[in-house]
């Protein structure tokens, strides 16, 4: 199973594919891509947000994940940050279920407890525990595309009592 998490971002928004082979025996994810999508800050707005679905709809269309992780925007004291972001996630959120994708969302919090240990890690720890979760040589950089693989780990931790609640 494929999971795509993505950091919504309207000038990076970061993306991480994870895959989780099926099956037992404790197999390890395994980072298929990870990376940033970007868009040009003296673009107008609506040229940005096409970008953006462009090149989400692409990454969507290559890895054909089951599951789009996308985080939740829980609080931003910026309100244009926070409208950005909003928008950005929208983007997301539509194409993954126009390809009939499931689209679950998470807290910065629950990210970071899934992955960390506990919700108040910051981005280096997270970075750290990415590195260590998919057995790669260093934090994937930037840190957008560190926290969108924190994403999908952090769905594929809660996917098996998720699934047996919805049962």
């Amino acid at each position: 199973m494929f999971v795509l998490g993505v950091d919504p971002g309207l000038t990076r928004c970061g993306y991480g594919c994870i895959e989780q082979p099926e099956g037992r025996g404790g197999r390890t994810p395994r980072a298929v891509a990870l990376g940033v999508l970007r868009t040009d800050k003296d673009d107008p707005l609506p040229k940005r947000l096409a970008d953006l679905q462009l090149g989400i709809r692409a990454l969507i269309r290559e890895f054909q994940p089951a599951v789009v992780a996308v985080e939740r925007v829980f609080f931003q004291a910026n309100v244009r940050t926070a409208m950005a972001v909003g928008q950005a996630s929208g983007i997301v959120m539509a194409e993954a279920h126009a390809a009939g994708c499931q689209v679950e969302m998470y807290t910065p919090n629950q990210v970071k407890d899934a992955v960390a240990g506990h919700g108040s890690a910051d981005k280096e720890q997270v970075g750290q525990m990415v590195q260590t979760l998919l057995g790669l040589s260093a934090p994937p950089k930037p840190a957008d595309a560190a926290d969108a693989a924190a994403l999908a780990l952090c769905h594929l931790a809660h996917a098996p009592m998720r699934d047996r609640v919805r049962a």
